[in-house]
């Protein structure tokens, strides 16, 4: 049995209250007080890490991401950094040119945003990605994960022609003359991402790792991923479990994605119920999606756009699909999160889970992912069957520069609104959607505390008055992260019983000036009482 001392630290405990030292034995928080209390609750050899003065706060929960994918966008071609269509050709050519694949690799990229672009304000099309290369089929996601490009050379291997009907919830682009311009969205995306996603065991594992790897490095000791998916989640599936079981650097909660019920029967036939598994590898619930993305202008609106009035987004599901799989969930004892950007599809969610909540009472934890417009009404009826609110405010550096163009003021006013989530005792929690932004939690408190971008603007905050502070965001990322995934006594807190999770930061988080939060690094990183990151040089 390994037991550790963290003393001469400043370890958050709750609002209002901090410890001086930690005892951990055996992966849990036995004891907390003074360095002289703990200190002499300790056998003579444990081993002692002096956190010299700097803060300890609980490791950081991410209430929804993708794991796998964040492997996958870190080893595959990133686009993420690219502000003209010209450096999005260069990086993929330099790409290619270092990592010499074979003709006919499928090569994949993620991250770019027209809205970035600044020699053409303008998607990407397959001519764009012809020109980098017609020996390799390419296929671009943009930053929302929610449409793509491919060049013809892609296309041509998934089978589409310009005569290809998109499915329901699915878009395919064209241009004037009728030819494919390499453009897909939504539920027609399936036939280009099959090019690149269904991964061996060796690699999905590989990948994996990458991503925990990196993980580690940002302080996220737990996270509520979305890779088990229909088509290939056996082999995903099989790939946590080996990985769980050698040496894990982080703790996974699956939000298992299956939007055909005949797949979903077949994958809760087999057992796979929320609550089974290990403290490193559960399953979680049921993960929906019900429309897409604002910066794409595939999020489902009540309205028209704002800045196009061509369009109300895509609804990515029927109500009786939405109601079919939901009911599934809830009969077998899953809870479900479904992805709802827009607020005709917070509206949509919302009325199929009144369907299944009684009584004002959710057991199963039912909640939305990421909330975004909305007006009060419709935050507040959160409150009638406590809905949890699975929310990314690092989505505040993106949107803050394109919501009131798609929305218009008035809705964008009340949107984000995670002020009022906490004023009316909504269980909040936060995530990143990893890799759709990186998995920093530093940069996401930032965006929480000052509504800024990255860059602090715009001054004073976009609609201030749904700040959080410091602590409530603290706990947003830690305790409600717990309770998210029905862990809340014994993961989110520091206190005797709770797993040793646990950040050591280079800054007091809780005293300095919101707007220089940014300037926190993380200095160590601990899981299960065992450091999987320590910064050099810390």
């Amino acid at each position: 049995m390994s037991t550790t001392i963290i003393r001469n630290a400043k370890v958050y405990i709750e609002r209002g209250r901090f410890e001086e030292a930690l005892l951990i034995e055996d992966g849990f928080v036995r004891k907390v007080g003074t360095n002289a209390e703990v200190e002499a609750a300790a056998p003579a050899d444990a081993k002692v890490y002096d956190a010299k003065g700097r803060t300890v706060v609980p490791g950081f929960i991410d209430s929804h991401q993708h794991l796998l994918n964040t492997g996958v966008a870190l080893s595959d071609i990133r686009l993420h950094a690219a502000t003209a269509i010209a450096e999005v050709k260069q990086i993929a050519r330099d790409y290619i040119a270092e990592r010499k694949p074979a003709a006919g690799t499928v090569l994949h990229g993620m991250g770019w945003n027209q809205d970035y672009f600044t020699d053409e304000h303008r998607l990407l099309t397959v001519r764009d990605l012809d020109e980098i290369s017609t020996e390799h089929p390419l296929v671009f996601e943009r930053a929302c994960g929610h449409m793509l490009v491919a060049n013809t050379l892609a296309m041509k291997l998934a089978g589409i022609t310009p005569e290809t009907v998109p499915p329901e919830g699915g878009m395919i682009g064209h241009f004037e003359d009728g030819s494919l311009n390499g453009i897909f969205a939504e539920n027609a995306r399936a036939p280009l991402l099959a090019l690149f996603r269904n991964k061996s065991l060796e690699d999905t594992m590989r990948l994996i790792r990458v991503a925990m790897k990196h993980a580690a490095e940002t302080g996220v000791t737990s996270v509520q991923t979305c890779d088990i998916r229909g088509g290939s989640w056996r082999t995903t599936m099989e790939a946590y479990e080996r990985v769980a079981a050698d040496h894990p650097l982080t703790r996974v909660y699956h939000q298992s994605s299956f939007m055909n019920p005949a797949e979903y029967k077949e994958f809760l036939d087999e057992g796979h119920v929320m609550g089974k598994g290990t403290p490193f590898n559960r399953f979680g619930p049921l993960k929906l999606f019900v429309d897409g993305s604002l910066g794409a202008r595939t999020a489902y609106m009540r309205q028209p756009y704002h800045d196009d009035p061509t369009t109300r987004g895509i609804p990515t599901l029927t109500v009786e699909e939405l109601d079919t799989l939901v009911g599934m969930a809830d009969s077998h004892g899953c809870g479900v999160a479904i992805h709802a950007i827009g607020d005709a599809a917070v509206e949509g969610v919302l009325n199929a889970y009144d369907k299944v909540c009684h009584d004002g009472l959710n057991p199963l934890r039912h909640g939305i992912i990421h909330v975004q417009i909305t007006d009060i009404p419709l935050v507040e009826r959160f409150t009638k069957n406590h809905i949890l609110a699975l929310v990314q405010p690092i989505f505040l550096h993106y949107d803050t520069q394109i919501v009131e163009a798609r929305v218009g003021k008035e809705l964008a006013a009340t949107s984000y609104a995670f002020g009022t989530m906490k004023k009316l005792g909504i269980h909040m929690s936060f995530g990143t959607d990893s890799p759709i932004e990186d998995m920093n939690p530093i940069d996401n408190l930032y965006c929480a505390v000052t509504r800024t971008n990255l860059k602090g603007l715009p001054e004073g905050g976009f609609h201030p008055e749904e700040c959080l502070d410091i602590y409530d965001a603290v706990d947003a990322y830690t305790r409600e992260g717990a309770y998210a995934s029905f862990e809340e006594d014994v993961k989110g807190r520091l206190l005797p019983g709770y797993y040793a999770d646990l950040v050591v930061l280079s800054e007091d988080i809780f005293t300095m000036p919101a707007q220089e939060l940014r300037r926190t690094k993380v200095d160590a990183t601990m899981v299960a009482g065992e450091f999987v990151f320590e910064r050099e040089g810390a």
